[in-house]
């Protein structure tokens, strides 16, 4: 099944991309899909202290597009024969031209080799991390020696277990769908992970004759209902990808309980996942609201490809203007 249609690839000239760009190449490919590659530079200043403009700026700027153009260019022209592909080199910054890409072009997907940020990046924010707090359509993070095919796919998905057809739900069919058509493209495992809790058990539990047993009732209605919710995401998965596909897949689910910063990096280590497909906190309707913090946190801790998510309706504080 064809996800995508309009797919964009952010260089990152820091990194070694090779396996990168072969990767945005082949999902294009596979899924028949305009393929654009963009570079995003600062403009280049005359000198130290200098600032930017003026005719010496203007040269070596125009030299930095032309050099970095022609790198892109070599990078690419062993594909070149079997897609039609654009290139484009630009200045300003980056994240913000991203995006504005994004709402310009209509792309449905922006791939990334994923940064290597320091501490003072984490702490005031990466282009990466303003790209999964602030980009519009699904983000894929990818890491520098990229496998052609995946052989594990982890899709780690929420829901609220006393509300159907909520936003979380929504997010977590988005993801579980995007995830299983990844994972039969590459030939790949797909695993489902959904960490819970009982938070209130043990206040409850206060309250009753014997605490102890309230408490484990309580856990085990809670666990129920959490895995009617993955049943309920199964059953509408089977109906998307059709019973052959769905059999084919046979999904393991996981359901830890604990913490999710926690146990979702753990499993991802412990079943050497190729690619972690995960949601990003978002409001419908509200503009720029950041990614929370458990998903900072799951983040940091991954050492896997991220492919991240936002909500429907979602709408980025960056504007085209």
């Amino acid at each position: 099944m064809n996800r995508f249609k309009r797919i964009l690839y952010v260089s990152e000239p820091r990194s070694a991309q090779d396996a990168c760009i072969a990767r945005a190449v082949s999902l294009a490919q596979n899924n028949q899909a305009q393929l654009r590659i963009i570079e995003v530079h600062r403009e280049v200043t005359a000198g130290i202290g200098m600032p930017p403009g003026g005719p010496i700026s203007a040269d070596l700027t125009a030299t930095l597009i032309a050099n970095r153009r022609q790198v892109l260019e070599d990078s690419v022209a062993p594909y070149r024969e079997h897609i039609d592909l654009d290139i484009e080199v630009m200045i300003g910054r980056r994240f913000i031209e991203v995006i504005r890409a994004v709402l310009r072009e209509g792309h449905d997907l922006v791939m990334k080799p994923a940064e290597d940020p320091s501490w003072f990046d984490r702490l005031f924010g990466s282009d990466d991390m303003h790209l999964l707090r602030e980009c519009p359509c699904p983000l894929w993070l990818l890491k520098p020696d990229e496998k052609p095919n995946y052989s594990c796919i982890l899709a780690a998905v929420d829901l609220d277990p006393y509300e159907t057809d909520s936003e979380d739900e929504r997010l977590s069919r988005q993801i579980l769908e995007l995830a299983a058509s990844l994972a039969l493209s590459d030939f790949a495992e797909l695993h489902l992970v959904h960490v819970w809790d009982a938070p209130a058990a043990e206040f409850a539990a206060m309250w009753a004759d014997n605490p102890e047993a309230f408490r484990d009732r309580f856990i085990e209605g809670d666990y129920t209902r959490h895995k009617a919710g993955i049943d309920h995401l199964k059953l509408e998965l089977r109906k998307h990808v059709g019973d052959e596909a769905y059999s084919y897949l046979s999904p393991r689910v996981h359901m830890p309980k604990g913490r999710t910063e926690k146990e979702i990096p753990a499993l991802a280590n412990e079943l050497k996942a190729d690619l972690v497909v995960m949601g990003t906190v978002g409001r419908t309707g509200v503009p720029g609201l950041f990614i929370g913090n458990t998903a900072e946190a799951v983040l940091y801790q991954l050492q896997s490809a991220v492919l991240a998510i936002k909500p429907v309706g979602f709408v980025s504080p960056v504007t085209i203007d």
